[in-house]
Parts: structure tokens; C-alpha cells; sequence
């Protein structure tokens, strides 16, 4: 009995860690990991408004624009936060101590004699795993939908138009962002939106080549100290693990400024990245891909907000937010 209840311990025990570790294999995909991070001020826990998909002010870049640096998850499905993540381990961890502690003996359960597993064991293994299912095709299905130009779409976005009017929402949306715009240019008359979404461009590949060699020395300045303790973190779990993540062939579709505005003596500009690339994961030692494709792009379309004490100082990086 005593072999047989630490079998099937060891068994789900795998089982639970092999799940665990598919929802967070992307967690180093690019620079930020494919999720949201950093501080947009007041802002910080409101989503980016999303841009008009036919503003006048939108800077195109070609498909084959080459990324001057070493290139840069997949608008990889976002790894499952603290709370998903601990919610899942515990429930798993106790159905396991459960089944343990019934297959050793100590407990009741409908199983014959009170031992081994129950019917309840299996129906809790069967929703648990009915839950991941669902949390896995869910995130697959909302990352990997795009509109006819390639954009990522949300579905609730269009729902949500069919009530209040899409193209309401758009003119809104454009006329704050001039209004923002015209406040910072109040402090820096010199400020010019196609020039600073030209160095948005230059900062995001130098960013990327960075992290890709898991050196942010000589990126230091264009992070705020909040991102560079986040990115920095990420690389030290890179190199224990003895791992790059290789970002090959860049090529940047569209940027646009989504939000502008100012707070506490501060400028703030979001801008909406989408682009697609080659992003994968190798082992250092045996070279071999662990993770991501070296033959198949991926599409990913981030917000990258910037900061910047008003006036005519430099900008630096403080937030990345998944679309």
C-alpha cells in the first residue's frame, strides 16, 4: 500500500509540475517577458488606450526595416499571474496530500476499504484540469486573433464600439492625445511627435539588443530605475539557467502615440509598438532551442510609455503593457 500511494504521488506530483511549467514558459520572451511591468504614474493600472487605427500622425516602417542592434513571448500567451499561479499549486498540492494521506491508509474516501483514489480525487483531477484547459485556450485564442492588417484584436474592444460607437471612441481618443501633446509642448516648444517616435524606435532596438545579451549597461540611461531592477531581474533567471533568448529579423509594421500627459512634473508619452520577429529560447551549453522557433514569426503589438521630467529633458523607458 505504502509503494503504491507514493507512485501515484510521484506521478501527479510530475504531472502538476509539467503544467505549471507550460504556463510560464514564455515568462523571458523579449525584452519584458510578454507581459505588462513599470510604472505609468497615476496611470499605472489602467489599460493604454488603444489608438486610431487610421490616425495621420501614424509613423509605417517598412517589413524589412534591420534592427541596428543584435535583434530582438510570441505575443507569447501572457504567463498566469501570482495569484492563477498560487491558486493552482495549492489546489493541486492539496488534492495530492489528500490522495497521499487516503492512499496510505489514513483516511476515508469512496475508494474500496478507504484507500487509494477516490471518486472525488477524480472528479476534483478532472475540473482541475478542465481549468487549465480553459486558461490555455482562452489566452491562445485572444493573442492569436488579428484583423485584416495584422493588428491583435480584442474582442470586448469591438463589443464594446457596437455600444458607444467606434468612431467616436477614435476621435476622443486622438483629440486627447493632441490635448496632451500640446501640454508638453508648452514646457518644450522644440517637441516634435515623428522625431520622438523615431527615437522610440532607436530606444526599443537598442532595448531589445541588450537583452539579448543579457547586458543593460549601455542602456542604463534610456530606463527608469524601476525598469532596469525589473529587466535586470529577468536576466539574472536567464543566466542562472544558462539560457538566451535570441530575437532575429525585427520588423517593426506600425508606431503611434496612444496617450499623452503630464503629472507631478512629469511628461508621459505611450506609444503603441506592433511588430513581429523570430523569438526563441536556447540552452548556452548545448545550444539546442528549448523554447520559441527559429523559423516561425511571431506578431506581438506592446504599449511602451515614456517619462521624462518636463521640459526639454531626456525620455526613458518606465513601463511596458501587453495590448
Amino acid at each position: 500500500m505504502m509503494k503504491r500511494g507514493l507512485r501515484i504521488f510521484f506521478i501527479l506530483a510530475a504531472l502538476s509540475l509539467s503544467v505549471l511549467t507550460a504556463l510560464d514558459q514564455d515568462a523571458h520572451a523579449r525584452a519584458g517577458g510578454g507581459r505588462s511591468m513599470g510604472s505609468r504614474g497615476s496611470r499605472s493600472y489602467m489599460s493604454p488606450v488603444a489608438p486610431p487605427s487610421q490616425s495621420p500622425n501614424r509613423q509605417q516602417y517598412s517589413p524589412s526595416t534591420p534592427s541596428p542592434a543584435a535583434p530582438y513571448q510570441q505575443p507569447a500567451a501572457r504567463p498566469m499571474g501570482g495569484f492563477g499561479r498560487s491558486f493552482l499549486g495549492g489546489l493541486a498540492g492539496g488534492v495530492l496530500g489528500g490522495m497521499l494521506f487516503r492512499s496510505l491508509g489514513f483516511g476515508g474516501g469512496f475508494g474500496a476499504g478507504g484507500g487509494g483514489i477516490g471518486l472525488f480525487d477524480i472528479v476534483l483531477l478532472l475540473g482541475i484540469g478542465y481549468l487549465i484547459y480553459r486558461f490555455v485556450v482562452r489566452n491562445r485564442s485572444r493573442q492569436e486573433s488579428y484583423d485584416g492588417s495584422g493588428r491583435v484584436v480584442n474582442m470586448s474592444d469591438y463589443q464594446q464600439d457596437a455600444v458607444s460607437g467606434g468612431g467616436y471612441r477614435e476621435i476622443n481618443a486622438r483629440n486627447e492625445v493632441e490635448e496632451g501633446l500640446s501640454y508638453i509642448r508648452q514646457m518644450d516648444p522644440g517637441f516634435d511627435e515623428k522625431r520622438f517616435s523615431d527615437s522610440v524606435m532607436d530606444s526599443f532596438f537598442k532595448i531589445q539588443g541588450a537583452w539579448m545579451n543579457r547586458d543593460l549597461s549601455g542602456v542604463s540611461a534610456l530606463l527608469t530605475d524601476d525598469m532596469r531592477r525589473i529587466l535586470q531581474g529577468d536576466i539574472d533567471t536567464l543566466l542562472r539557467e544558462k539560457r538566451v533568448n535570441r530575437l532575429e529579423n525585427i520588423a517593426v509594421r506600425s508606431v503611434e502615440v496612444s496617450e499623452a500627459w503630464q503629472e507631478s512634473g512629469q511628461d508621459f508619452v505611450t506609444v503603441m509598438i506592433y511588430a513581429n520577429l523570430l523569438d526563441y529560447t536556447t540552452d548556452d551549453t548545448t545550444g539546442q532551442v528549448v523554447s520559441g522557433s527559429k523559423t516561425d514569426p511571431v506578431k506581438f503589438e506592446e504599449y511602451w510609455t515614456f517619462t521624462r521630467p518636463v521640459g526639454n529633458n531626456p525620455w526613458k523607458l518606465s513601463a511596458i503593457n501587453q495590448a
